[in-house]
């Protein structure tokens, strides 16, 4: 992707009528929820968990308001889906949108719903670390241990050779490493990481994957490489491939679908996968959107063919942990990620199952970094590239939002401010999404759009590092359901 902003994504690179009575019928099913009885599993646990206080009237009114951030004339989105956990419960979900677009035959397109995945980008990064934690709790590796250890070779900035890199380092991006040199190798290409980090390694080059301007620990630069060497030592710690690792440890524990790995996912789940769109080619290397032409699919279109296993039988575990994409390349629906949410609200609990233990949470959301008051980034990169301040704080694998506001700049998640959240965005192949929640008051929003028919770069956010049509999405959600 080589957008002009991509906060966090696969590519790093500082990047809306139905009929009344229909709509009535549609919003009492979802909040009634008991009566429908063909919704699957997922659907009915978020559609009865639905039914806590909002009101047939309220929730019409946020699902009018994000149905017309979708619907825009000017600024239209291919799909949306919605989730709000308010008090430790499921308090609202919208689906909106197709998450299948036939240009040519428009009453081919398939709609958005409950169960529809997508895929979330660099919310991903804080699923991965889910995976870190457990494996931390098996004994199978610590936070501040010399990764060479695990990895069986030295793993160490040339300019900086003395100091060690551990995994706390690669999990709040003061680790050194950055994206210059590419972050993502296919199996094809037999790629073992040992030769892209090492001097004279056969992928090392100029060395470009190694920052200069401060030794690992010193400084925070916000980087997709990282999770590559963090999956390679899950690889080398385990035994088992990052994918069916993920599955064991994170997903099958909370009972929710989806995951690293398209080819593996049942042919019910694959079909409920949300392919991305943008109304953007790329012609001769340089973007041109066209808000009146079709809509164009960037990945997850698997209508004409099956995805392609992502490693192949002689691939090596533990030898190229970028390949399942653990930075950005997660399939969840906003269902699956509001299990994840509460389960993190619950330290660690979920439906009656321990998932992690509460130290181990407390640790991911316990503040690990923070830039210099005076935005200076002498400790670092608060911009990440677009001059926006969008990052001021850092867990281990998640953002702290610290309220920070201005025009086109700032983390600011709503409209006058207020909420203070932990989580993480997403933003790649024109998908944008944010998974954002208050452990305290065990309230929280997701959101996962399937791209924009427009050119988000010359609609900058009124108060925030947001594109403004990522406002609209977040406030209509707190005003409707948390303020």
């Amino acid at each position: 992707m080589t957008i002009s902003i991509n906060r966090l994504g696969m590519n790093f690179k500082l990047r809306r009528s139905r009929l009344f009575f229909f709509t009535v019928v549609c919003v009492f099913c979802t909040s009634a929820c008991t009566m429908k009885s063909d919704l699957t599993p997922a659907a009915v646990a978020v559609s009865s968990s639905s039914a806590t206080g909002l009101s047939v009237e309220k929730k019409m009114q946020i699902d009018a308001e994000l149905r017309a951030v979708v619907s825009d004339e000017k600024y239209p989105l291919a799909s949306l889906s919605t989730l709000v956990i308010r008090d430790g419960r499921v308090f609202y979900a919208g689906q909106f949108g197709h998450k299948f677009i036939d240009n040519a035959a428009s009453e081919k397109s398939v709609k958005a719903n409950t169960d529809t995945m997508y895929r979330i980008a660099s919310i991903s990064k804080l699923t991965t670390t889910l995976g870190v934690m457990r494996l931390v709790e098996e004994g199978k590796l610590t936070l501040d241990a010399d990764l060479s250890a695990y990895l069986g070779w030295s793993l160490r900035n040339p300019n900086f050779p003395d100091a060690p890199i551990t995994m706390r380092m690669l999990l709040t991006h003061r680790a050194s490493i950055t994206d210059e040199a590419d972050y993502y190798w296919e199996d094809k290409l037999n790629v073992n990481l040992k030769d892209v980090f090492t001097p004279g390694g056969a992928r090392f080059g100029k060395g470009a994957m190694w920052a200069k301007n401060a030794k690992p620990g010193d400084y925070f630069r916000y980087g997709n490489l990282n999770w590559g060497v963090i999956a390679t030592v899950m690889e080398r710690v385990s035994g088992e491939r990052f994918d069916r690792l993920m599955k064991r440890v994170v997903f099958d524990p909370l009972g929710i679908r989806g995951g690293f790995n398209p080819a593996d996912m049942a042919a019910a789940d694959l079909a409920n996968l949300a392919t991305l769109y943008r109304k953007r080619a790329v012609v001769n290397g340089k973007e041109i959107w066209n808000p009146h032409g079709p809509w164009i699919a960037q990945v997850d279109d698997y209508s004409q063919a099956a995805p392609v296993p992502r490693a192949g039988p002689n691939y090596v575990i533990g030898s190229n942990g970028t390949l399942f994409g653990p930075q950005g390349a997660c399939r969840l629906s906003a269902a699956d990620l509001g299990r994840v949410m509460l389960m993190l609200m619950n330290d660690g609990a979920h439906e009656g199952k321990r998932v992690l233990s509460a130290a181990s949470v407390r640790e991911m959301f316990r503040e690990q970094w923070r830039a210099d008051a005076d935005g200076s980034g002498k400790n670092g990169d608060v911009n990440s590239g677009g001059g926006k301040r969008l990052m001021n704080a850092w867990g281990l694998g998640n953002q702290h939002f610290l309220d920070i506001s201005g025009v086109a700049l700032g983390d600011r998640l709503v409209d006058g401010g207020g909420f203070k959240a932990v989580g993480h965005l997403g933003d790649a192949w024109g998908l944008t999404s944010a998974m954002v929640f208050d452990p305290k008051s065990k309230s929280g929003m997701i959101f996962l759009s399937g791209g924009p028919g427009f050119d988000p770069e010359p609609t900058p956010g009124n108060y925030s590092a947001f594109h403004r049509y990522e406002e609209r999405i977040l406030t209509a959600l707190y005003d409707g359901a948390l303020r």
